[in-house]
């Protein structure tokens, strides 16, 4: 059980960074939104958007493709730091010459050109980040992306609050993110050298084309992810403007609040089923269904909770001028049940090899989602771009299923059966908050006692689980 007890020292370290990250961003996003007016929050939206899709070029799958080659054989760790520093400056720098031609050639004003551009080079040098967290990753050393994630975090609150009292205007809420990415890469490198001897920049155009002619489904899928995921962004201030983008990110920055509760999890536990790949496919199992288990039984309560007080949340976050957000949010957020399965889903058939399994149904799922973003930003705007997030993250969830059952292995008719007790204790969790109507702050503390009393009554905790707890209490020897 040493891998359990990796894995939940791992998350827990980075739980801990995430919610220091998640109430700093709590207040630097405030302090943005309501500094800026929607229609500017809307640009800073799309540069940030756009810019994500073009990322995806500047990393090409190769960090996902390194946590999991690194894991199995760790003294490749040096090799792939040397060659792909080099790569990535590479096409880094060729993807943001690209980015500003197409947004000149698209006439765009030149305020949102140069924010782009700004947040092109944060997107640079986040993904030569990405590829440091990998070497984290396959080392089960997360602590150092933990630190760096906190670090980046507060110089960003520290930049965005200097900002907003001095008045600098929207060009500075950019550069804030530009110098909080390069302070946190400047440690990131500190630290990496603490594991890794002898990194020296080389250049292996064999190697690369090897790592690249590897990663590439990897690429492949993380550019149906960013179009999936970010692609209704970019058409929906094409299409209806920014302040229409500006009303759905609001929404949507509430949403990733919450996304990344699964991230850091499935962050942890993708080099550990990559490792217990062909060791031991039992084990691999557990650890997917009781992932999928604890996954769910997190994210249901949740949407319950932000489908009652999206209102007042989005005017405690974002402030009244936002508050046709709530609406928004009211639906966004139940794809956070689709965005939790689908991760931990990803992290099972990129570990054992079936990724272009993977890459073959975002592609589908991405084509699925821009026609129908096409079709119902047109007609309905941010509300047509809200069904249809959530209408792919269930076409993702079946395909999974598909594959998974497959390709994998069987699902365990427990896991139904776990599943079902879940949906019955969030069933009852939501008739008591309709009925008890009390504010927000007096629903949080009676939702997590109706709730937890609702999973004892349905005993969804079994003996496995309770064993899992005792292990990592060290109560088992």
């Amino acid at each position: 059980m040493n891998l359990v007890k990796d894995l939940f020292k791992n998350t827990g370290v980075l739980t801990i960074s995430q919610i220091i990250t998640s109430i700093l961003a709590f207040f630097w996003t405030t302090l943005t939104m309501r500094y800026l007016e929607v229609a500017d929050w809307g640009v800073i939206n799309f540069a940030i958007a756009t810019m994500g899709i073009a990322s995806i070029f500047m990393d090409f799958g190769m960090s996902i493709y390194i946590v999991r080659d690194v894991s199995r054989n760790m003294e490749q760790a040096s090799k792939y730091l040397g060659n792909m520093i080099l790569l990535k400056i590479l096409l880094s720098l060729i993807t943001i010459f690209v980015v500003f031609i197409v947004l000149k050639l698209r006439n765009y004003s030149d305020l949102t050109v140069l924010i782009s551009l700004i947040f092109g080079i944060q997107a640079a040098i986040t993904s030569m980040n990405l590829l440091f967290n990998g070497i984290f990753q396959a080392f089960h050393k997360m602590k150092y992306q933990a630190f760096a994630t906190i670090i980046n975090s507060i110089l960003l609150l520290s930049f965005v609050t200097i900002t907003v009292e001095l008045d600098l205007g929207i060009f500075y809420i950019a550069l804030a993110y530009l110098i909080s990415i390069i302070v946190t890469v400047t440690y990131s490198i500190k630290s990496i050298k603490k594991l890794v001897d002898n990194i020296k920049i080389e250049f292996d155009f064999k190697f690369w084309i090897e790592v690249m002619k590897k990663a590439t489904p990897f690429a492949i899928t993380s550019i149906f992810t960013s179009i999936f995921f970010m692609t209704d962004q970019v058409m929906l201030g094409a299409i209806s403007g920014d302040y229409a983008l500006g009303i759905y990110s609001a929404s949507y920055r509430i949403l990733l609040v919450f996304l990344t509760l699964y991230s850091m999890y499935t962050t942890a536990i993708f080099p550990i089923m990559s490792n217990l790949y062909k060791k031991s496919d039992n084990i691999l199992k557990i650890t997917f269904e009781k992932s999928v288990k604890y996954l769910l039984a997190l994210a249901l309560p949740i949407c319950v909770g932000i489908s009652f007080y999206a209102d007042d949340i989005v005017t405690l976050i974002c402030g009244s001028e936002y508050i046709l957000a709530g609406s928004v949010l009211k639906i966004l957020i139940w794809n956070l049940v689709f965005t939790f399965i689908n991760g931990i889903s990803d992290s099972l058939l990129n570990s054992t090899n079936h990724e272009m399994g993977v890459t073959k149904r975002t592609a589908i799922a991405g084509a699925f989602n821009f026609v129908l973003n096409l079709i119902l930003i047109s007609e309905f705007s941010y509300y047509g771009a809200t069904i249809s997030t959530l209408l792919s993250g269930l076409l993702v969830l079946l395909l999974n299923i598909y594959l998974i059952s497959r390709a994998v292995f069987k699902i365990n008719h427990s896991l139904i059966m776990d599943i079902a007790k879940i949906s019955i204790s969030t069933t009852i969790l939501a008739i008591v908050l309709y009925f008890i109507r009390v504010s927000m702050w007096v629903a949080i503390p009676i939702g997590i006692i109706i709730y937890g009393i609702a999973i004892i009554i349905t005993k969804t905790l079994d003996n496995d689980d309770k064993y899992i707890v005792k292990e990592l209490l060290g109560k088992n020897n």
